[in-house]
């Protein structure tokens, strides 16, 4: 019976890969490695099991939400993440993103403002060995000043609009990827740092999905 179960799950995973993430044009072999090899099942809340592979937004406590895996895989792909690269990832949430960026590149500082959500993603990526990550308790959603500059930022949730102190802390050839605008409609950038003073911003594609906690709003216009 538990081998008929692994075998489901198995199959589930591969047809995640083949139905939903290649066909989204994901085809850097590293990330599609990645996800087939960290068990995303193990990162969901367990009253979402099923859905672990599904083509959705997975509910987390606080309203959070673990994004959908054609998202995780458009971003990892975008990043292009090296093995000696260090990391910093503004949202923990499930920790199943931050498990992925651990095994792209050297070190990875995860940022979460809810303890509780913290504490169970600290508990899952120990579960699965994982100990390139430094989980912090804190607010990132100006940016993370201490341990960097980082060659790889990866926002997980969106910001009504981009605070210029996050991209400063960059290296000169850091990238990190940011959802930028308000519901129904956002975009997705990669930003590119190509020297102490310019950034590349490309915009990847449109999504929608819910702000960071304390996220700055837009100035209200008065009349």
């Amino acid at each position: 019976m538990a081998d008929n179960m692994e075998s489901n799950t198995e199959q589930a995973r591969f047809n995640m890969i083949e139905q939903q993430i290649r066909p989204a044009e994901v085809l850097d072999q590293r990330v599609l490695e990645v996800i087939s090899n960290t068990p995303r099942e193990a990162f969901v809340p367990a009253n979402y099991r099923d859905l672990a592979f599904s083509d959705i937004n997975i509910p987390l406590p606080n309203g959070q939400m673990m994004m959908k895996p054609i998202m995780e895989g458009r971003l990892l792909q975008a990043l292009n993440i090296q093995p000696e690269d260090s990391i910093l990832e503004i949202g923990t949430g499930s920790g199943y993103f931050t498990a992925l960026l651990a095994r792209l590149g050297k070190q990875v500082h995860s940022i979460e403002i809810d303890a509780d959500i913290m504490a169970t993603a600290q508990e899952r990526l120990a579960t699965r060995g994982i100990d390139n990550v430094t989980l912090l308790q804190g607010d990132a959603a100006q940016g993370w000043d201490q341990d960097g500059p980082f060659d790889v930022i990866a926002i997980t949730g969106s910001l009504p609009i981009l605070p210029g102190s996050i991209q400063q802390q960059l290296t000169v050839g850091g990238r990190m990827v940011a959802i930028v605008g308000q519901s129904p409609v956002m975009q997705v950038f990669l930003i590119t740092r190509v020297s102490e003073t310019e950034w590349n911003s490309k915009c990847l594609f449109e999504t929608d999905f819910p702000a960071l906690v304390n996220a700055e709003q837009p100035s209200a216009f008065v009349f």
